[in-house]
Order: structure tokens, then C-alpha cells, then sequence
């Protein structure tokens, strides 16, 4: 007897599956509010204090913020400790993640980050470092300031989502 053909959703596990659940909830950013640490970085002679992270892989069309770190969520968790040295060596106060709409990859690398930050802070690593997520993710971004501080933007791409 031939056994019974496997649906695609037991065939392939969603590749998060293969990582803990994260434990921590992280705060949103509104998109607004990261325009102001933008405006913000102008102005104020001190270095930059924060970081975007775009955790896109496939989908990474259209455009991505401007100055944003491209580490897609696929292969994130394995890199948290390097980016938490990179943050605390550049002085980095804010880690902002983000994916296409924030409601996913965003919240669940932001979370691992948080996590991970949490578990070092019991050995006696302890991080100023501010995990947040940008509400809406980059089509919020676009909804709300189109191709403004957008590196590589695609008008066409964004039309589909008006």
C-alpha cells in the first residue's frame, strides 16, 4: 500500500521552526518617529545612535531605508552576538528591526535579539542596546513618506500595494 502523499505545509517546516520561539514582546517605533532620529542625525553633532536591520530575503524588492543593515531572518538568529558587539563597539543605542509589513520576521528577530540580550545580561554583559520594531515595516514606511529615504526605490513595485 502506497503511503499517503505529504501536504506541502509537512513537507517543508516553516524555517523559524527550526529556532526557539522568542521569549521577549519588543516595542514598536513609528515610522514618523525614526524620520525624527533621521532629522535628528543632521542637526546633533553626536554620532549616530541607532541602527535599521531589514530581515527581508526573497521579498527585499522595491527598496529598502536608507542606511538600513540587510541580515535576512533566515540566517539572524545565528548572528545576534556579532551584532550586539557591532552596536555596543559603534555605541549604538537603538536596534530597529524590520520586514515587509512588521508582523512577522520584524517582531520575531527583534525578539530573538532581545532574548539574547536578556540571557548575556545574567553572566554580566549588560547592553544600553534598545530593541525596537518599525510599525508597518518598509510598506508602512512607503505608505507614509513614499521613496523618501529610500535607497534603491521602486515605484512601480509599491503600486500594487496602494
Amino acid at each position: 500500500m502506497a503511503e499517503p502523499q505529504a501536504t506541502q505545509a509537512t513537507q517543508t517546516d516553516q524555517w523559524w521552526s527550526a529556532f526557539p520561539a522568542p521569549k521577549a514582546k519588543v516595542s514598536e517605533i513609528s515610522s514618523s518617529e525614526v524620520m525624527q532620529l533621521f532629522d535628528d542625525m543632521d542637526i546633533k553633532p553626536e554620532p549616530r545612535s541607532f541602527l535599521l536591520v531589514d530581515v527581508r530575503r526573497n521579498d527585499w524588492e522595491g527598496g529598502t531605508v536608507k542606511t538600513s543593515l540587510n541580515l535576512p531572518a533566515q540566517s539572524f538568529y545565528q548572528s545576534r552576538k556579532t551584532l550586539l558587539d557591532l552596536c555596543d563597539r559603534a555605541s549604538i543605542t537603538q536596534v530597529i528591526f524590520y520586514c515587509g509589513s512588521s508582523s512577522g520576521r520584524g517582531p520575531r528577530c527583534a525578539g530573538w535579539m532581545q532574548d539574547y540580550i536578556n540571557d548575556v545580561s545574567k553572566f554580566g554583559r549588560k547592553s544600553a542596546l534598545q530593541v525596537l520594531v518599525l510599525k508597518g515595516g518598509i510598506k508602512g514606511w512607503v505608505k507614509d513618506f513614499g521613496g523618501s529615504m529610500v535607497d534603491g526605490f521602486e515605484e512601480k513595485y509599491w503600486e500594487q500595494f496602494r
